[in-house]
Order: structure tokens, then C-alpha cells, then sequence
């Protein structure tokens, strides 16, 4: 059976080119289970592999990017699922190293598969998507470590794209008051909305001082920024705070000292999405239902089709999307 898929190809060149392709199941790669997609999302690794060389996590071409997906199952060798079943997939490098779900359809292992949560449409699951998954295990983790609502405002970097928007509005909904971090000068209004009581400038945060510690301003942090801002932020740290270092946006390095660790005993805490075990997945889905406000999920989506993606994939790694993209493959 034939179905649409975007498509990156590599030339003798070494140059990249993704177009939307017709092809038959047979091209799918191996696995034991097959999913009719109905939607997928846009995150940053996204970008990553849509772009020249794949940003170093495509292994093989021609590939099919979409690191998550949702959809209904049409085939399945596992009796875990069976055709009709909705289910969910963020991680295990798909996408990356497995094919991915922007597609009409998708062949994957059982294992990397959660059921579609309960409460939860498969356009809503793609809302909050491998992005949001990570925003609330960052939060579920803070919270693991002692943050209450009760305490000093919590932090959000990069609080307009995707992981920002998801911590801001769950912890606004948890009664947490949130301060956001953007570097964009028309984003207030859309943070506010989302719940934020206050927007820093990017400026504000974005490069070290001598000082190893400063006031005591912040109860926790979500950072999507990694780099000079998180470095500057565990400075910031009340005493036993934590942040919960979710991405890179800002770089990889961290010109940080170990001051903060030795004198307040702040907490740094590393969140990841890609390899989480199923009943981590499933716990999280499950915050994401219970904690998680669709009026205000719904309110950051933008809905893109398969041939909007190229330029899209660029625009994240610029900075230029706000909130989610959801990917309706069948557009």
C-alpha cells in the first residue's frame, strides 16, 4: 500500500534535499509494529535532521525524519497491541536513527510504543510531543527534589519555544509563579497568557558575572538553554534548589564553578526524554493529562502539513517558532 512520507536524501555531493515521496511498505525498516500516523511534531533535533548533514544524528539516507508521532495501529506482531489501538512514540533515536513519523506510516519496535493516554486526542498528543514530555519530566523531577509551589517564582529559559511553553503553563496551572526567560520582544503577551507573572529579557541572564553567587532569587529552574544562562542561573539558585538542565539552545558548555553545589547545595538535574523506561513514559503522559491545561496547550499550537517542514526545520534552529508545532501528515 502506497503513503506519503518526507523524504531526505543525500547527493555525491554530500548535500541533503528533503522532498515529500510516494512509497510502499516494503521501503519501511524493520520492526513489529505498524502505525497508521495521524500526526507528528516539530522540536529541535527535528530541525536537526532536516538540515544540511543531519546535525550528526542521521546514521543512513535516504531517511525519514519525525521524532515522535501518534496514530493507529494497523499491524502488530506483538500482543501488546493490536490493530485499532492509539498509541504514542517520542525517542529511541526515531527519527534519528530509525525512521521517523513524518509519514503516513510508520514500522517500529513494540517497546519504544506507550498507549495513547486516556483524555488525550493523538493531535493533543503531538501538542505536547517529545518537547512537552520533556517539560514535564522536568518538572515532575523538581518537584522530587523539593520545589512547592510556596516557595521563591521558578525560572523557565527559553520559555517561548516548546519545553519553555509546556513548564510555563503546568507550572501556572500547579499554583508555581514563573518567571520567563525570552530573547523575543513580542512574546509577553503569549507568555502571559500561558501564565507566566513576569518575562526577563534573554539579555538580562545571558552571560556570566565574577561573582559565583549572587541573591537568592530563584526556587527552580527550567533551562532549555544549557550554556552562560544556566551557568548564570545556579548562581541565582535559593539554598537546595535545583535546575533541570533540558536542553541546549544557548551551547553545550557550562562556564560554571562548583561554588554554588559546595555553599547552597543547589541541584542540577539532567532530564532525558530519549531512553526513559515505559512506565516513565506512561507516568508522564499521565501529568501531562492531569496537569497540563488543553485551553492552553491548544492556545500555543501551530498546525503545519509535510511540505511545510523544510523551512520550518530551519526556522527552529533559529529560534524563530514559538510554542508547538503539530504535523498533520495527512494534509
Amino acid at each position: 500500500m502506497a503513503f506519503n512520507a518526507l523524504v531526505v536524501e543525500k547527493d555525491a555531493d554530500g548535500n541533503t534535499h528533503a522532498g515529500i515521496q510516494s512509497l510502499e511498505d516494503s521501503h519501511l525498516p524493520d520492526g513489529n509494529v505498524t502505525v497508521d500516523v495521524e500526526f507528528s511534531g516539530l522540536n529541535y533535533k527535528d530541525g536537526l535532521c532536516l538540515g544540511q548533514g543531519g546535525g550528526g544524528l542521521v546514521r543512513n539516507y535516504p531517511h525519514v525524519p519525525g521524532i515522535d508521532f501518534a496514530g493507529t495501529v494497523s499491524q502488530s506482531d506483538d500482543p501488546r497491541y493490536t490493530e485499532g489501538d492509539k498509541v504514542v512514540l517520542t525517542g529511541w533515536r526515531v527519527g534519528e536513527a530509525h525512521w521517523g513519523g513524518y509519514a503516513q506510516r510508520a514500522r517500529v519496535k513494540a517497546d519504544w510504543l506507550v498507549p495513547l493516554a486516556d483524555g488525550l486526542s493523538t493531535r493533543d498528543a503531538m501538542a505536547v510531543g517529545t518537547a512537552g514530555i520533556a517539560a514535564v519530566l522536568a518538572v515532575d523531577a523538581l518537584e522530587r527534589n523539593g520545589m512547592k509551589p510556596d516557595g521563591l517564582p521558578v525560572l523557565v529559559t527559553g520559555a517561548a519555544g516548546g519545553v519553555g511553553s509546556v513548564a510555563t503553563a503546568m507550572l501556572s496551572n500547579l499554583g508555581y509563579e514563573v518567571a520567563a526567560v525570552s530573547g523575543r520582544a513580542d512574546a509577553h503577551g503569549y507568555l502571559a497568557n500561558l501564565g507566566a507573572s513576569r518575562v526577563i529579557a534573554r539579555d538580562e541572564l545571558n552571560e556570566t558575572v565574577k561573582r559565583p553567587l549572587e541573591s537568592e532569587t530563584w526556587g527552580g529552574c527550567v533551562d532549555a538553554v544549557g550554556g552562560a544562562m544556566l551557568a548564570r542561573v545556579l548562581g541565582q539558585l535559593a539554598y537546595g534548589a535545583s535546575a533541570a538542565a533540558v536542553g541546549l539552545a544557548g551551547g553545550a558548555k557550562l562556564p560554571a564553578t562548583v561554588i554554588p553545589f559546595l555553599l547552597r547545595g543547589v541541584n542540577l538535574l539532567g532530564i532525558d526524554s530519549v531512553m526513559q523506561p515505559f512506565d516513565a513514559r506512561q507516568r508522564a503522559w499521565q501529568r501531562a493529562v492531569n496537569d497540563l491545561p488543553l485551553e492552553k496547550l491548544n492556545s500555543m499550537v501551530e498546525v503545519a502539513a509535510l511540505a511545510d517542514l523544510p523551512a520550518l526545520g530551519a526556522d527552529i534552529l533559529k529560534g524563530a517558532v514559538r510554542g508547538r508545532v503539530v504535523v498533520d501528515v495527512n494534509a
